[in-house]
């Protein structure tokens, strides 16, 4: 039934924002210096992969694609957060918050099914090599791609609608960015089927490829196991930048999912806002960084572009 204190409103009030003085000067060039890193890292790892042509295979393409959707997911959140941070007024349109609050869960979904078909490439490359190029072909990776970008996108597109539709009682949200969860609480109605889908995405897209790359490193080690010790080094030195990754994404999603089922306004703020930027920031600083400089082929071409590009200048001198 609807309450009659029920509106629509124009704008959503960020209360997780505090007036920290000059020191928003300071919070400020600490997170453009972030964010400027975010995408130096990920910009050189996709234009490594680009312009190398040895690195046009299966694994580094999806890597270029783990770092275009960190760009992506970077940029639905920190230029409205930066804005914020030197705002005296934090509101949010309408509009603009559900926008926000697609982009950074597209990310979130995205991410997860990329890293499950980078375990999957993993899988087939070391558990079947015979059959991998048979396997892992262009039409393969496309289509892969493809469902990793088009689910979440279809996915978080219905949640947003089951949200945008929703009678509201109220315009605060005790977060640092728009959220779905948090959004849904402010109803004046009945939020069953808002939880139900919930629910089911949230299966689909983190509990089923997190049990799904959990399958395949098992499969792996048991593959190393009865290999030899070169075997083991080379699959280790191409799968553990891999599982550092997806461990550290996993752990930053549950974070942030834990957090939006708690009451924001009885947690410690300096937690909530850990927990809330954890699985913005980690992870786009760390894909560039332990692939960059765990992976050889990745690492080699770097440092010898670097290189020509010390050499060039001084032979001009």
């Amino acid at each position: 039934m609807m309450s009659n204190n029920s509106f629509t409103p124009e704008y959503f009030q960020l209360t997780l924002f505090t007036d920290s003085g000059p020191l928003r000067y300071l919070f400020f060039c600490l997170c453009l210096l972030i964010y400027m890193t975010i995408i130096s890292a990920n910009v050189v790892i996709i234009l490594t992969v680009y312009l190398e042509k040895s690195l046009h295979q299966p694994m580094y393409m999806f890597l270029s694609c783990l770092c275009l959707n960190s760009l992506y997911g970077s940029a639905g959140f920190f230029p409205r957060f930066l804005m914020d941070i030197l705002s005296d007024t934090h509101l949010i349109s309408r509009a603009s918050c559900f926008i926000q609050m697609y982009v950074i869960y597209t990310y979130a979904s995205c991410e997860m099914t990329i890293l499950s078909i980078m375990a999957f490439d993993r899988f087939v490359a070391i558990c079947q090599p015979l059959h991998y190029h048979s396997k892992m072909t262009f039409r393969m990776v496309r289509r892969l791609l493809i469902f990793a970008v088009l689910y979440p996108a279809f996915a978080i597109c219905f949640i947003a609608y089951l949200t945008l539709r929703l009678p509201l009682c109220g315009n605060k949200l005790h977060r640092l960015f728009c959220s779905n969860w948090p959004v849904v609480r402010l109803s004046c109605v009945d939020t069953t089927l808002n939880n139900i889908v919930a629910l089911f995405v949230l299966i689909l897209t983190v509990f089923i490829p997190l049990f799904f790359v959990l399958y395949t490193y098992l499969r792996i080690l048991l593959v190393c196991r009865r290999s030899s010790s070169e075997f083991r080094g080379k699959a280790l030195q191409t799968c553990l930048p891999h599982m550092v990754t997806f461990v550290t994404y996993s752990f930053s999603v549950f974070c942030d999912l834990s957090l939006t089922r708690f009451d924001g306004d009885k947690l410690n703020p300096i937690i909530t806002v850990g927990f809330s930027l954890e699985y913005l920031i980690i992870p786009p600083i760390n894909n560039p960084l332990v692939y960059g400089l765990n992976l050889p082929q990745i690492k080699g071409v770097i440092f010898r572009c670097l290189k020509i590009h010390k050499i060039g200048p001084a032979a001009k001198m």
